[in-house]
């Protein structure tokens, strides 16, 4: 009972964000890492949020975007934010965990989740962030079947939207991650990611040549140009993602308040009104459910 209520979720989420990407001329979509960050961008009025593995790993584990988080690790961070919100969530998939077999349990078990979409590229194991050294993606068979394996899992029922993102501009130039774009887009991918274009001309090659919805990763002092949305959306994009804008944000605010701690000073212009910060978490909710409960009553 609990895997078909899980399944009637995902279905939903999924179809929510299939009908907000045919009918929107552009998504931004700012990047979670838990349940509190991906509730504050449901507050703030975002249609979707992507669970971003370079947030989630400095987060959950307290180390790099380098490979490190596990599987399940993943999967539990995902099923949190699922619970939490009520907006489409991606989760980043990254390699898929393994081979074909392993891209197609990650898939599976991220659908039961709840989750709307989930990325998967084509990196080389252990994987690192798209916009620091040392990637590098395997084969382009190889590739092909992570993206193969993830739609056969749909077409066995589990209805989630893939993205498909290519790091091979890197290493093997924008041609070559093009074409691979091209085959994700051939093999059922519904979102086509290329990674890391270094400019304004790259971007614009991208879309022209790529079919189907395109998404920029816009990282805020990274490879990229970090352009307005409304440019983003007249050189063809779909969807932009903002993958550290939430987490930097956040630390910044944590940085600055504990300096001003440990010198005991004046710390209010980093903090939320007491009042407001009950709020967001979520206790003047549970206090107005918990009313229609004679014995959960608080006063």
């Amino acid at each position: 009972m609990r895997i078909n209520k899980a399944l009637n979720l995902k279905k939903s989420q999924t179809d929510i964000l299939r009908t907000l990407m045919n009918e929107r001329n552009f998504i931004p979509i700012p990047s979670c890492f838990d349940a509190l960050s991906a509730k504050l961008i449901e507050q703030a009025k975002f249609d979707v949020t992507f669970m971003s593995g370079f947030a989630a790993s400095a987060s959950r584990i307290g180390s790099p975007d380098l490979g490190l988080m596990t599987f399940s690790e993943v999967f539990d961070q995902a099923n949190n934010i699922c619970n939490a919100i009520n907006i489409p969530m991606i989760v980043d998939g990254d390699t898929g965990y393994g081979n074909a077999m392993n891209v197609r349990r990650t898939l599976k078990e991220c659908s039961k989740a709840g989750c709307a979409g989930i990325l998967i590229e084509d990196q080389l194991a252990p994987k690192r962030c798209g916009h620091t050294p040392g990637k590098d993606v395997v084969e382009r068979e190889e590739a092909f079947d992570r993206i193969r394996a993830a739609s056969d899992m749909r077409s066995e029922g589990y209805d989630i939207l893939i993205m498909a993102r290519t790091d091979a501009n890197h290493t093997h130039g924008l041609k070559e991650s093009i074409s691979r774009a091209q085959k994700f887009y051939e093999l059922g991918a519904d979102i086509l990611f290329v990674e890391a274009p270094k400019n304004k001309d790259e971007m614009k090659t991208i879309c022209k040549e790529v079919p189907g919805f395109k998404i920029a990763n816009i990282v805020e002092g990274g490879i990229t140009p970090n352009l307005p949305m409304t440019e983003l959306a007249d050189i063809g994009y779909k969807l932009a993602v903002y993958p550290l804008t939430v987490m930097s944000s956040a630390m910044k605010a944590m940085t600055n308040s504990l300096n001003l701690l440990m010198k005991d000073e004046d710390r209010s212009e980093f903090l939320l009104d007491f009042k407001d910060l009950r709020q967001k978490v979520g206790f003047d909710d549970y206090y107005e459910i918990s009313s229609n409960y004679e014995t959960s009553k608080r006063d």
